[in-house]
């Protein structure tokens, strides 16, 4: 049949969106409660319409149809027609141009107007008024896309959990000053998988990039309004396309290419992704995706219908207790994986998808689908346990094979080393992986996702030099980010040129690195905190795509990242430090000795009363493999002092200690020591056992 000039005909139900066919594209979109459906195709530079296709097929809630005659490159948008009717939670606007959930690519900038909007702005009827003027020019375009590439001999590195070390990063603010990249390259893709790049991961010996997200994102309307941007990128509105602003061309093209550096060097990439809420917003948000394709479907809405759910903070909820919804996370997970080689996942606020009608159940229907898969069996999976619902706080309440961003953790180091009093009990807890939390259900001590710092908060630099957030730049009054970040600025606010201050807080950094480094569970850095980043005090940075957020290579410490890179090296060369199994201090069958031997400072086991000392800061803990784990060799003692200085005893289970690391020292390559000796204050140690045939 022929249409506006274009051959249409029914064509099928699946694949999901846009897909290329032997003489065409076949369309294919979810609505439940749309009565009519059109395809809307545009001209190469998406400014005009060129022809309006209505969908006569469906098959069930999904509308298909098949175009012949165009591919890729084709720019695209739908039109949905139904019920305006907000207080029962439709929402219908076939005046407003709306992005196809599954598609591969977006063409264009969203242009804030009033003409996004399906109400009209100003009417005292509010979002129960009906917006007439058509939002195509505001609205950036759907792209046909051929997802295919060369991949050569391309394969996952699959690197085991317990030998992974996470790397958080920003595309754009870890590439955008790096001198030696191309000015085109900087910010980008192809920048990030640049020789240049990978030889400084490779060199700190982290094996697992996690990226901020890169699903395409709109930028607020609010932050366009003062200037700013959308700079860390949870405002997804593309769950399927790559964020245009960090490619060329070709964005999918440009990311699989650096996917394959990366690979090619050993090094995986995980995504940090957002299926709790879509960049809609609230009632009062612009109808350009979701909400106008079927809104009583896609989001989570209160009695009556006319207002979202909130458990994510950003005004509404997507809600995947709908089995169409469901469908879409999960072929865009797979999408990730199967065409992109993507290794991972971090579930951003993840307590969401585990919510069911009653509350959060770790064995929900998102729990079932995922840990089902046979695409997602091979990938890392981590969830951000927490976000602000009824029960929304669930560290340690995901099921395997998850793992989880470790809060407690991140604070508990953090106050130890501020010498907080009575941190000794917790402290201890975390850097053994937190078994506390996790130890259940068969999960691993690598499930505790260690950090100090995250994109979320202060840098580590920023953590020694501020205790008060500097957010102004944000344009909230201060009023964003956390107030309480346990932080420590050693006796002066802001920089120093004070040698001893700068001393203090390089001294703490490297204490901070060393405990993260050290524990038992999955470490994760942050990016340019190995070279002495500062977003001068900003810990809610969200907004700052500039040289707030963007890493200064001229000024970097390399001395830092080269005790990071040693860091990271130790841990590589001691398996006790990464251990699946939790250590309880039970006996080993190979030894008899225990797998975990606190320590005080004199050598001695620590009594009751000891943990409950307040004043208790110099713990040692003597490592070995766990019980009921693999029988090696490896022990190491490692000593935290966030004391003062003192005499500090060796066990006598070795008739030898060799210092391997004194962070105090950071350019000490070894010594021996047989019973005890003078450590410094506010310091970090690990000794290794020296057998007896290796003594002088």
């Amino acid at each position: 049949m022929i249409v506006a000039g274009y051959s249409v005909s029914a064509g099928q139900h699946w694949p999901m969106g846009a897909s290329l066919s032997g003489d065409g594209v076949n369309f294919a979109v979810f609505s439940a409660h749309a009565t009519a459906m059109d395809l809307c195709l545009f001209s190469p530079d998406g400014r005009r319409e060129l022809a309006r296709l209505p969908f006569a097929d469906r098959e069930g809630d999904i509308w298909h149809l098949h175009v012949a005659g165009i591919g890729a490159g084709q720019l695209y948008g739908l039109r949905a027609h139904g019920p305006y009717a907000p207080e029962e939670g439709q929402r219908f606007n076939p005046n407003k141009l709306l992005l196809d959930p599954y598609a591969k690519g977006l063409a264009g900038r969203l242009r804030w107007s009033d003409a996004v909007m399906g109400y009209k702005i100003g009417s005292p009827r509010a979002d129960l008024s009906f917006d007439t003027r058509d939002s195509a020019f505001a609205v950036p375009k759907s792209v046909v896309v051929d997802p295919g590439f060369f991949w050569g001999n391309d394969k996952a590195p699959q690197i085991p959990m317990a030998d992974t070390v996470i790397y958080e990063a920003h595309v754009r603010a870890l590439t955008m000053r790096r001198p030696d990249l191309q000015a085109p390259l900087r910010g980008t893709y192809a920048g990030l998988g640049h020789p240049v790049m990978i030889e400084h991961l490779k060199r700190l010996g982290v094996t697992t990039v996690e990226l901020l997200p890169v699903q395409a994102f709109f930028d607020d309307r609010f932050l366009v309004a003062k200037g700013l941007r959308n700079h860390w990128g949870y405002n997804t509105m593309g769950f399927f396309a790559p964020e245009p602003r960090y490619g060329g061309q070709n964005p999918l093209a440009e990311m699989q290419t650096m996917v394959r550096a990366l690979h090619a060097a050993g090094l995986e990439v995980i995504l940090d992704v957002v299926y709790n809420h879509t960049g809609e917003g609230d009632a009062w948000g612009p109808t350009l995706g979701f909400r106008g394709l079927d809104n009583r479907s896609y989001y989570r809405l209160l009695q009556g219908g006319r207002y979202y759910a909130n458990d994510a903070g950003t005004g509404n909820t997507l809600d995947l207790t709908q089995p169409a919804v469901l469908r879409m996370v999960m072929d865009s997970l797979r999408y990730w994986v199967e065409q992109v080689h993507i290794d991972g996942f971090r579930f951003d606020l993840a307590t969401v998808l585990g919510r069911e009608a009653y509350g959060f159940d770790r064995n929900g229907g998102f729990f079932d689908a995922i840990r089902q898969d046979p695409v997602l069996a091979r990938v890392k999976l981590i969830a951000e346990p927490w976000d602000i619902g009824p029960g929304g706080y669930q560290l340690g309440g995901f099921p395997a094979p998850f793992s989880e961003w470790n809060d407690k953790f991140r604070d508990g180091v953090r106050r130890f080393w501020r010498q907080d009093a009575g941190m000794a009990p917790e402290f201890s807890r975390r850097i053994l992986g937190s078994a506390d939390k996790f130890d259940h259900d068969r999960r691993a001590a690598t499930a505790s996702v260690n950090f100090i710092t995250s994109h979320d908060g202060f840098t580590l630099d920023d953590l020694v030099t501020y205790t008060v957030k500097r957010n102004l730049a944000n344009g909230e009054d201060n009023r964003d980010g956390h107030d309480d970040n346990h932080a420590d600025n050693m006796g002066v606010e802001g920089p120093s040129d004070d040698p001893a201050i700068r001393a203090a807080r390089a001294l703490r950094k490297r204490n901070l690195l060393a405990t993260l480094l050290l524990s038992q569970g999955t470490p994760m850095l942050l990016a340019g905190d190995e070279l002495g980043h500062s977003q001068a005090g900003n810990n809610n940075a969200y907004a700052q795509d500039n040289e707030v957020t963007r890493i200064d290579w001229a000024k970097a410490d390399t001395g830092l990242a080269d005790f990071v890179a040693r860091l990271v090296a130790l841990r590589r060369a001691h398996p006790v430090l990464r251990q699946k199994q939790f250590l309880h201090s039970r006996p080993r069958a190979a030894d008899g000795l225990p797998d975990a031997i606190w320590r005080r400072a004199d050598g001695a086991v620590p009594s009751p009363n000891d943990w409950h000392d307040s004043a208790f800061r110099c713990i040692g803990v003597e490592l070995r493999m766990a019980a009921e784990g693999p029988d090696a060799a490896d022990a190491l003692f490692v000593v935290f002092n966030g004391g003062g200085p003192t005499l500090l005893g060796l066990p006598d289970t070795a008739p030898e200690w060799r210092l391997i690391l004194d962070t105090t020292r950071p350019a000490l390559s070894f010594e021996a020591h047989r019973t005890r000796l003078e450590i410094a204050g506010q310091s970090v140690l690990v000794f290794e056992p020296i057998p007896s045939g290796d003594q002088p």
